[in-house]
């Protein structure tokens, strides 16, 4: 959500007509730069505080794009959140909050600040720095399944109002609820961004009740339950486990590793996307397995403040 055209904000010895913030925290982060906090600010060249940061995203004068890092995050949090609610905000951070100002957009940005000439890289007279540029989200890749994992948590409804309970296993005959979408399920997190769901019409079952990790079924499904097992007696990087707010009491879990995403309700089932398998979105039904892991990774998970 941008902010007014009168928000800026000084960088890179010009003003900053301010098109849009995000929050850098170990809890909510950019997932597209990466797995974890500490990947996402690799990515931009920045040490993982505890506190986090302000990204500030916009233009200067000549219509170069600048993203000024700032460490003053409820500022930032504050804007983002009264621009989610359609509500004017003056992010104008101070100049003593500043970290640094980082040539180009490390995401997609898709509005301009009139006036000015069209959003482009500052050219090296104006930084020493090679500019950020978004990842590539046109071919499937790391940064394609985790924003299909951020389109499944934020239309989570819609996703699950396509799987069917009964293409799930019973659970007393000695079952768990590991299923693979493997109809259809070539568009679904391609399409994530579009909102359209997954078809898990014709959904297929593992078996063991006992680890979770059915024989039968899905072997990076399997792979994946296991090494998010693992993370409980072995915490991973600061913000591969992230919990948030969901109706009722349930939370909205969100879990990565190398290659694949996981999003699910503590209250539900699980959704997983794996990087060797394009676009397919892989939902794991509740069984007498799923609960107890995602109460235990809920329990280590970062929590927004």
């Amino acid at each position: 959500m941008a902010g007014t055209d009168e928000d800026t904000v000084a960088a890179a010895d010009d003003a900053l007509y301010v098109l849009t913030a995000v929050l850098l925290t170990p809890a909510k982060f950019p997932s597209v730069l990466g797995d974890d906090y500490p990947e996402a600010c690799a990515a931009l060249g920045l040490p993982p505080l505890a506190d986090g940061y302000g990204l500030v995203l916009g233009q200067d004068g000549d219509g170069a794009r600048w993203t000024v890092v700032v460490d003053d995050v409820s500022l930032v949090a504050v804007a983002v959140a009264s621009w989610d609610c359609g509500m004017e905000y003056d992010l104008s951070p101070d100049e003593r909050t500043v970290v640094t100002a980082l040539p180009g957009w490390p995401l997609a940005v898709a509005v301009a600040a009139p006036g000015v000439p069209a959003p482009h890289d500052p050219g090296p007279e104006s930084a020493d720095l090679p500019a950020l540029r978004p990842p590539d989200t046109t071919v499937w890749g790391p940064a394609q399944r985790r924003l299909g994992a951020d389109e499944i948590a934020l239309q989570w409804g819609q996703w699950r109002a396509q799987i069917d309970d009964a293409e799930f296993p019973d659970p007393a005959a000695g079952t768990d609820s590991t299923a693979d979408a493997s109809d259809g399920g070539g568009e679904g997190a391609a399409s994530a961004g579009e909102g359209a769901p997954a078809d898990a019409e014709d959904a297929t079952a593992a078996a063991d009740d006992r680890t979770g990790v059915g024989a039968p079924g899905h072997d990076g499904v399997r792979r994946v339950l296991a090494e998010a097992r693992a993370y409980v007696d072995t915490p991973p990087p600061l913000g591969r486990v992230r919990s948030s707010f969901a109706p009722g009491d349930a939370r909205t879990l969100r879990a990565d590793g190398p290659g694949w995403s996981l999003v699910a309700r503590t209250d539900d089932i699980a959704f997983i996307l794996l990087d060797e398998e394009p676009g397919e979105v892989l939902p794991v039904g509740r069984g007498p397995a799923l609960p107890g892991l995602l109460t235990a990774l809920d329990k280590m998970a970062v929590r927004p403040s």
